[in-house]
Protein backbone atom coordinates (compact mmCIF):
# COMPACT_ATOMS: atom_id res chain seq x y z
CA UNK A 1 0.00 0.00 0.00
CA UNK A 2 1.26 3.48 -0.92
CA UNK A 3 1.05 6.58 0.78
CA UNK A 4 -1.50 7.63 -1.66
CA UNK A 5 -3.94 4.86 -0.60
CA UNK A 6 -3.34 5.98 3.59
CA UNK A 7 -5.09 8.61 5.38
CA UNK A 8 -3.12 11.22 6.81
CA UNK A 9 -2.88 9.90 10.54
CA UNK A 10 -1.40 6.32 9.07
CA UNK A 11 1.54 8.14 7.15
CA UNK A 12 4.54 6.68 8.22
CA UNK A 13 7.27 8.04 10.45
CA UNK A 14 9.93 5.81 11.32
CA UNK A 15 8.06 2.97 10.72
CA UNK A 16 5.02 4.03 12.46
CA UNK A 17 1.84 6.15 11.91
CA UNK A 18 2.24 9.55 13.08
CA UNK A 19 -0.83 8.93 15.00
CA UNK A 20 1.19 6.21 16.89
CA UNK A 21 3.39 9.12 17.58
CA UNK A 22 0.98 11.49 18.66
CA UNK A 23 -0.68 8.91 21.17
CA UNK A 24 2.62 8.02 22.53
CA UNK A 25 3.72 11.82 23.47
CA UNK A 26 0.10 11.60 25.23
CA UNK A 27 1.10 8.75 26.81
CA UNK A 28 4.29 9.47 28.12
CA UNK A 29 1.82 11.65 30.18
CA UNK A 30 -0.34 9.43 32.07
CA UNK A 31 -3.11 9.49 29.38
CA UNK A 32 -4.12 6.05 28.19
CA UNK A 33 -7.57 6.35 27.03
CA UNK A 34 -8.40 7.32 23.55
CA UNK A 35 -11.41 8.19 21.49
CA UNK A 36 -10.13 8.03 17.38
CA UNK A 37 -13.27 10.00 15.03
CA UNK A 38 -13.02 8.10 12.25
CA UNK A 39 -13.65 9.11 8.87
CA UNK A 40 -11.80 8.94 5.50
CA UNK A 41 -10.90 5.06 5.28
CA UNK A 42 -11.39 5.23 9.00
CA UNK A 43 -11.32 1.08 8.42
CA UNK A 44 -7.87 1.40 7.61
CA UNK A 45 -6.69 3.31 11.29
CA UNK A 46 -9.62 1.03 13.06
CA UNK A 47 -7.34 -2.08 11.37
CA UNK A 48 -4.00 -0.88 12.62
CA UNK A 49 -4.60 0.35 15.71
CA UNK A 50 -7.43 -2.75 16.89
CA UNK A 51 -3.52 -4.45 16.70
CA UNK A 52 -2.06 -2.15 19.13
CA UNK A 53 -2.64 -3.40 23.06
CA UNK A 54 -0.96 -0.39 24.87
CA UNK A 55 -3.97 2.12 25.21
CA UNK A 56 -7.41 1.56 25.34
CA UNK A 57 -9.00 3.03 22.06
CA UNK A 58 -12.64 3.50 21.51
CA UNK A 59 -13.16 3.92 17.85
CA UNK A 60 -16.27 6.41 16.65
CA UNK A 61 -17.50 6.61 12.91
CA UNK A 62 -18.17 10.26 12.36
CA UNK A 63 -18.36 10.50 8.82
CA UNK A 64 -15.94 11.10 5.93
CA UNK A 65 -17.22 14.63 4.91
CA UNK A 66 -18.01 15.61 9.13
CA UNK A 67 -15.95 19.38 9.61
CA UNK A 68 -13.97 19.12 13.08
CA UNK A 69 -16.38 20.73 15.59
CA UNK A 70 -19.26 17.87 14.28
CA UNK A 71 -16.91 15.49 14.61
CA UNK A 72 -16.70 16.44 18.85
CA UNK A 73 -19.96 16.33 18.88
CA UNK A 74 -20.62 12.73 17.84
CA UNK A 75 -18.01 11.67 20.45
CA UNK A 76 -20.22 13.58 23.40
CA UNK A 77 -21.40 10.37 24.92
CA UNK A 78 -18.25 9.00 25.18
CA UNK A 79 -16.79 11.64 27.37
CA UNK A 80 -18.03 11.16 31.01
CA UNK A 81 -15.08 13.24 32.39
CA UNK A 82 -15.18 17.11 33.75
CA UNK A 83 -12.09 17.88 31.20
CA UNK A 84 -10.82 15.72 28.21
CA UNK A 85 -7.71 16.72 25.89
CA UNK A 86 -8.04 16.66 21.91
CA UNK A 87 -5.88 17.17 18.87
CA UNK A 88 -6.28 17.09 15.22
CA UNK A 89 -4.09 14.19 14.45
CA UNK A 90 -1.49 15.55 12.07
CA UNK A 91 0.75 17.85 14.54
CA UNK A 92 3.47 16.54 16.54
CA UNK A 93 5.77 19.10 19.44
CA UNK A 94 7.52 18.20 22.46
CA UNK A 95 4.92 19.65 24.55
CA UNK A 96 4.49 19.01 28.52
CA UNK A 97 0.75 18.08 28.58
CA UNK A 98 1.14 18.16 32.51
CA UNK A 99 1.34 21.81 32.37
CA UNK A 100 -1.15 22.04 29.90
CA UNK A 101 -3.76 20.32 31.64
CA UNK A 102 -2.43 22.28 34.93
CA UNK A 103 -3.01 25.93 33.04
CA UNK A 104 -6.19 24.89 31.96
CA UNK A 105 -7.24 24.10 35.43
CA UNK A 106 -6.21 27.09 37.06
CA UNK A 107 -7.68 29.64 34.83
CA UNK A 108 -11.05 27.95 34.64
CA UNK A 109 -12.56 28.01 31.02
CA UNK A 110 -14.14 26.21 29.00
CA UNK A 111 -11.50 25.57 26.14
CA UNK A 112 -7.75 25.76 26.19
CA UNK A 113 -5.76 26.02 22.46
CA UNK A 114 -2.51 25.57 22.36
CA UNK A 115 -0.39 28.13 20.76
CA UNK A 116 2.49 28.12 18.81
CA UNK A 117 4.79 30.32 16.71
CA UNK A 118 5.71 28.65 13.18
CA UNK A 119 8.25 28.73 10.74
CA UNK A 120 8.21 30.51 7.78
CA UNK A 121 7.10 28.74 4.17
CA UNK A 122 9.79 30.44 2.55
CA UNK A 123 13.31 32.54 3.33
CA UNK A 124 13.37 35.91 4.35
CA UNK A 125 15.09 39.08 2.62
CA UNK A 126 16.00 41.80 4.22
CA UNK A 127 16.03 45.36 2.44
CA UNK A 128 16.65 48.50 3.65
CA UNK A 129 14.09 50.89 2.92
CA UNK A 130 15.92 53.82 2.42
CA UNK A 131 18.52 52.47 -0.33
CA UNK A 132 16.70 49.62 -1.48
CA UNK A 133 19.81 47.66 -0.71
CA UNK A 134 19.33 44.07 0.51
CA UNK A 135 21.00 43.28 3.67
CA UNK A 136 20.63 39.98 4.46
CA UNK A 137 18.81 36.48 4.09
CA UNK A 138 16.91 34.09 6.87
CA UNK A 139 16.20 30.93 5.80
CA UNK A 140 12.72 30.03 6.67
CA UNK A 141 13.34 32.08 10.19
CA UNK A 142 10.17 31.54 13.74
CA UNK A 143 7.21 34.09 12.48
CA UNK A 144 6.30 36.33 15.05
CA UNK A 145 3.05 35.92 15.95
CA UNK A 146 0.75 32.91 17.39
CA UNK A 147 -1.28 30.52 15.20
CA UNK A 148 -3.20 27.46 16.95
CA UNK A 149 -0.87 23.86 17.44
CA UNK A 150 -3.99 22.02 18.04
CA UNK A 151 -3.55 20.57 21.67
CA UNK A 152 -6.42 21.44 23.12
CA UNK A 153 -8.37 21.01 26.48
CA UNK A 154 -11.96 21.11 26.95
CA UNK A 155 -14.59 21.47 29.55
CA UNK A 156 -17.03 18.67 28.98
CA UNK A 157 -19.45 21.82 28.58
CA UNK A 158 -17.93 22.77 25.53
CA UNK A 159 -20.53 20.08 23.50
CA UNK A 160 -22.68 22.98 24.55
CA UNK A 161 -21.01 25.17 21.63
CA UNK A 162 -20.61 22.93 18.82
CA UNK A 163 -23.70 22.41 16.47
CA UNK A 164 -24.20 19.74 13.86
CA UNK A 165 -21.35 20.28 11.06
CA UNK A 166 -19.37 22.88 12.87
CA UNK A 167 -15.47 23.69 11.88
CA UNK A 168 -14.03 24.29 14.93
CA UNK A 169 -11.73 27.10 14.02
CA UNK A 170 -14.45 29.36 12.12
CA UNK A 171 -17.92 27.87 14.28
CA UNK A 172 -17.65 26.59 17.57
CA UNK A 173 -14.51 28.69 19.14
CA UNK A 174 -16.04 32.22 17.78
CA UNK A 175 -19.06 30.99 20.25
CA UNK A 176 -16.48 30.69 22.72
CA UNK A 177 -14.83 34.32 22.46
CA UNK A 178 -18.61 35.60 22.42
CA UNK A 179 -18.74 34.25 26.17
CA UNK A 180 -14.83 34.53 26.98
CA UNK A 181 -14.53 30.95 27.62
CA UNK A 182 -11.16 30.39 25.17
CA UNK A 183 -7.76 30.48 26.56
CA UNK A 184 -4.20 30.47 24.70
CA UNK A 185 -1.17 28.03 26.33
CA UNK A 186 1.99 29.62 24.86
CA UNK A 187 4.34 26.92 23.76
CA UNK A 188 7.47 27.76 22.75
CA UNK A 189 9.30 24.41 22.06
CA UNK A 190 9.78 22.22 18.91
CA UNK A 191 6.16 21.96 16.88
CA UNK A 192 5.69 20.58 13.43
CA UNK A 193 2.21 20.04 11.54
CA UNK A 194 2.03 17.57 8.60
CA UNK A 195 0.19 18.98 6.11
CA UNK A 196 2.48 17.84 2.44
CA UNK A 197 4.15 15.02 1.45
CA UNK A 198 6.71 17.41 1.72
CA UNK A 199 6.10 17.26 5.91
CA UNK A 200 6.25 13.79 5.86
CA UNK A 201 9.63 13.50 4.44
CA UNK A 202 11.12 16.06 6.54
CA UNK A 203 9.52 14.71 9.75
CA UNK A 204 11.01 10.74 8.47
CA UNK A 205 14.43 12.95 8.31
CA UNK A 206 14.49 14.00 12.27
CA UNK A 207 13.41 10.93 13.16
CA UNK A 208 16.34 8.82 11.17
CA UNK A 209 18.85 11.95 12.45
CA UNK A 210 17.69 10.96 15.72
CA UNK A 211 16.26 14.48 15.99
CA UNK A 212 12.97 13.99 16.54
CA UNK A 213 12.26 16.23 19.37
CA UNK A 214 8.93 14.97 19.90
CA UNK A 215 9.73 11.72 20.95
CA UNK A 216 9.39 12.51 24.72
CA UNK A 217 8.87 8.72 25.57
CA UNK A 218 10.82 5.49 26.50
CA UNK A 219 10.70 2.44 24.46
Amino acid sequence: MGNDDLPKGLFPIGGRPILWHIMSIYSHYGFNDFILCLGYKGKNIREYFEKVKQWKITFVETGENTNTGGRLKKIEEHINEDHFLATYGDGLADINLSKLVNFHRKHKKSATITVVKPFSQFGIVGVDPHTQSITHFEEKPILDHWINGGFFVFNRNIFGYLKGNDILEKDSFKRLLIDKKLNAFKHLGFWRCMDTYKDNLELNELWKERKAAWKIWEE
